[in-house]
């Protein structure tokens, strides 16, 4: 009797990669064991997690995703555009040049960037910035976090956190290609000011427009991108006095540019790239 297994495809935005499943048409009994399991790059997929695209009666799609770690996070933001892309390409969601999704921080807008039917980039409204410590959720006084300093091994940083309905905390180095990212990642990541842990983004400032980022995911650790991370360096940029509003961020897996608007939301576009179709043994 043929092995049962479910399609998937490998998607990826700036080298963030991640395993796409179609819930339209296929079910997942347990999303957290397939996570870890496409996700082992020498046993698996490899990927950064598992993506689902699902039915919505709030939008076009729904999009739940996985890390690495089985944990289940409420939004990617290079994730989400591969959504778009899949969605739109693969007859999803009608053929449209703007689509919504519904994700664990809200219904977000996605406007594609299409070429003879080839969704080639995608700007999502990733919303406001979430800017109390509260909403972060970070422990301390209420207020914003702007350049405070945290103490994680033996070094104190001076940093800036926020929502973007993903929890984030930004800091700044001068050299970030050299910085140690795989030993302050998970001290600041698991640090006891986060109840809900937080991606840390180390970043260093090239000039007014332009800064390069290194990424610690929560539950994923060192990934190539982060698309929600490089929307909270725009905001700390901004909040701290180190860029403009507008900003190209460089990332190990390509560039996303980022614009804080004066009314609030952020729009962060970027590729959407297909990698490969298979399909994952499920069992007998």
């Amino acid at each position: 009797m043929p092995a049962r297994s479910i399609p998937f495809t490998k998607m990826q935005g700036c080298g963030n990669d991640y395993v796409y499943v179609d819930g339209f048409h296929h079910h997942v009994d347990d999303p957290v064991a397939l996570a870890k399991a496409v996700s082992d790059r020498r046993f698996g997929v490899g990927s950064d997690g598992l993506i689902l695209i699902l039915p919505s009666d709030k939008a076009d799609v729904r999009m739940r995703m996985w890390n690495s770690d089985g944990s289940e996070s409420e939004m990617c933001g290079n994730g989400i555009r591969c959504v778009a892309k899949y969605a739109y390409e693969r007859g999803l969601a009608a053929r449209k040049p703007r689509l919504t999704a519904e994700t664990g921080a809200g219904v977000l807008g996605l406007d594609l960037s299409v070429k003879d039917g080839v969704v080639e980039a995608v700007t999502v409204d990733m919303g406001a910035p979430r800017l109390d410590r509260a909403d972060v959720p970070m422990l301390g006084a209420p207020g914003r976090v702007v350049d405070e300093e945290l103490r994680a091994g033996d070094r104190t940083f001076r940093v800036t956190c926020l929502s973007m309905g993903n929890p984030h905390c930004v800091t700044w180095v001068d050299d970030v290609a050299a910085f140690p990212v795989e030993r302050y990642g998970p001290l600041l990541e698991t640090h006891a000011v986060f109840p809900r842990r937080a991606n840390i983004e180390f970043v260093q400032v090239v000039g007014r427009g332009e800064v390069v980022q290194r990424t610690w995911e929560r539950g994923a650790g060192e990934t190539w991108a982060c698309g929600t991370g490089a929307s909270a360096v725009g905001v700390a940029g901004v909040l701290t006095g180190r860029t403009d509003r507008e900003v190209t961020v460089h990332l190990r897996g390509g560039d996303l540019r980022i614009r804080w608007a004066p009314e609030g939301h952020v729009f962060k576009t970027g590729p959407a790239v297909v990698v490969f179709d298979g399909e994952w043994p499920t069992g007998r």
